[in-house]
């Protein structure tokens, strides 16, 4: 089953050239069948790169999504163009008062690591977000500092800032192969990762509700689940283009910042060479398993998320 999408929304015509099921309004009205409510609060600077990179995960199972777009009601992006925002996107203050609720949300990463989370300019209204998920999302899937950012608000676990960026593609280990979010998953795998922090294995251990599903002797804990709140939260980024790792290295390299290569990367440690994808088939399991879970134990009446003790049972 297809990804519900706007019809003019770029993501639309990317994802039909790479073959991925997308369906507009219309068509997806003709079908009797309730779709999963799935959305994306996008913290990102670029927002349509990562419109696509999370609509291509999510669109590719055999559900009908409806995707929604989200932002923060008073930040301001300068990477996106304003028509673009104003057309596809609602400030969160909206979403709240109209009551809405969804079967799954996604809450990005954040180019702000380095600032305390009190210091971000709308910690207020991200903490407003994170109590309006319990009422009004069945599952939420925090990534990368809105991982972070929610384990610190839940339950006051620190992000602490590394030496050295951790930056490139390092070896991951299944830590619970019973999980049903992990069906399919190899016991060794490697995942992206680009963050100036980390959380720290025992002081998620020191959380009862808390358990790691997916980590690495190199670069830490990765993804998270959380019973209590009914959520996921992965601070490595499964969800990245081929390139999206070279973009942002050629990037510092053109404004003369800090860098290193990224690890285990380019062929041959040679930034001319074209990097390979390895990770996108776990990526696709991961995200897949996720809307599964939610399709499985989301109430039908949607009106009911909120209102029951559903747990997820992966």
């Amino acid at each position: 089953m297809p990804i519900k999408l706007p019809s003019s929304l770029p993501a639309f015509d990317v994802l039909s050239r790479e073959g991925v099921q997308v369906m507009g309004e219309s068509a997806a009205a003709r079908q009797d069948i309730r779709p999963l409510r799935i959305a994306l609060l996008n913290l990102m600077p670029k927002k349509i790169q990562t419109e696509n990179q999370f609509a291509r995960l999510i669109g590719a199972t055999p559900l009908q999504i409806e995707f929604s777009l989200i932002r923060m009601t008073e930040h301001q992006t300068k990477n996106t163009a304003a028509e673009h925002m104003a057309e596809f996107y609602r400030p969160f203050s909206e979403v709240k008062e109209t009551g809405e609720k969804f079967d799954g949300l996604i809450i990005t990463g954040a180019p702000i690591e380095h600032l305390p989370f009190e210091e971000v300019t709308y910690w207020d209204e991200m903490r407003a977000v994170f109590d309006w998920t319990q009422t009004n999302v069945h599952s939420t899937f925090g990534v990368c500092w809105g991982g972070m950012a929610m384990i610190n608000y839940f339950y006051g676990v620190a992000k602490h800032m590394l030496p050295h960026k951790a930056f490139g593609c390092f070896r991951h280990h299944n830590m619970a192969p019973s999980s049903r979010f992990l069906r399919g998953f190899s016991d060794s795998f490697v995942i992206p990762v680009s963050r100036w922090t980390e959380v720290r294995q025992d002081e998620i251990d020191a959380v009862p509700e808390l358990s790691t599903l997916l980590g690495s002797d190199e670069v830490g804990p990765c993804l998270l689940r959380d019973r209590k709140h009914r959520a996921l939260y992965i601070f490595n980024h499964f969800e990245y283009d081929s390139d999206t790792l070279k973009q942002e290295y050629d990037r510092d390299v053109e404004a003369g910042s800090e860098i290193i290569l990224p690890v285990n990367y380019f062929p041959k440690d040679d930034p001319s060479l074209t990097p390979q994808n390895r990770w996108r088939s776990h990526a696709h399991l991961l995200y897949g398993n996720w809307i599964s879970e939610i399709y499985e134990t989301t109430p039908f009446d949607i009106s009911k998320i909120g209102l029951e003790s559903t747990d997820l049972r992966g």
